[in-house]
């Protein structure tokens, strides 16, 4: 008869009522009551399964409505008009739930991570810590965190994400006639100073060096000192003229002796 029925080989005297899916339950029909079959329930729209008997739903209960100034909570995620259990960090959806099943999850596979509880098909891209960006890998990319990068020996950031540097620029150098005053460091860039007079650097001393004073090596002075370069010195050379003086006074002297030796002689 309609509205009966029995699903298996029976010795029954009579079949059995189909069940009806009561909307006060928060049910509807998902599947007919035929003579070999029971009906199957689902939950109205904007409910969710509390109970279940095999592919049915016994009794549903209604979606939980949030407040002005709530919002869904973080252990779910909506699809449609469903809101679904999130699938753990390191893992990511294969099937949403449905009104009979909670949602289905994979783990992300290497190369791809997802770092908070997820409602994603996909999981991302761990990062690539790019040397033509000026960084290096700081901590390697796992299923449940992303990768962290620093910047090279030599660079600095001047991109953030996070604890993660995006983007590096290398120190610059300091200029002949400038000294180091800051070293760089991985958040810094390196800080110059000019040098004083009297002072010189080449570019990578850390404090301005005085020139060099010829005069108190007893030395002569071949080329000045720059605020770049260091005063060079050389061994002294003889005056030329001041030789010639001397000897021309010399063979003076000798020819004068010589003439007034001869002239006493003579006297005599």
């Amino acid at each position: 008869m309609d509205g009966t029925f029995t699903d298996q080989p029976n010795g029954l005297e009579r079949c059995s009522p189909c069940t009806t899916c009561h909307s006060a339950l928060g049910l509807r029909v998902k599947k007919q009551c035929i003579a070999t079959s029971d009906t199957l329930c689902k939950p109205l729209e904007g409910f969710y399964c509390v109970h279940h008997t095999g592919h049915s739903c016994e009794r549903a209960q209604e979606h939980k409505r949030c407040k002005p100034g709530q919002y869904i909570s973080q252990n779910e995620y909506q699809i449609g008009n469903e809101c679904c259990p999130k699938c753990l960090a390191g893992r990511r959806v294969k099937t949403h739930c449905t009104v009979d099943s909670s949602t289905s999850c994979l783990p992300c596979m290497t190369g791809t991570y997802t770092d908070k509880p997820n409602g994603l098909e996909r999981c991302h891209h761990c990062t690539n810590c790019d040397s033509g960006s000026g960084l290096r890998i700081k901590t390697p990319c796992t299923v449940t965190s992303d990768t962290l990068c620093e910047p090279l020996e030599g660079f600095y950031c001047v991109h953030h994400t996070g604890h993660s540097c995006e983007r590096a620029q290398e120190h610059k150098h300091c200029k002949p006639g400038q000294y180091i005053s800051h070293n760089g460091t991985a958040s810094t860039d390196t800080e110059c100073s000019d040098c004083s007079s009297g002072t010189f650097s080449d570019g990578t001393f850390h404090s301005c060096q005085p020139h060099t004073r010829c005069y108190s090596l007893n030395l002569q002075l071949i080329t000045a000192g720059t605020s770049a370069a260091d005063a060079q010195c050389g061994e002294g050379s003889v005056n030329v003229g001041t030789a010639v003086g001397g000897a021309v006074a010399v063979i003076i002297l000798i020819i004068g002796g010589g003439l007034l030796f001869w002239y006493l002689k003579k006297e005599r």
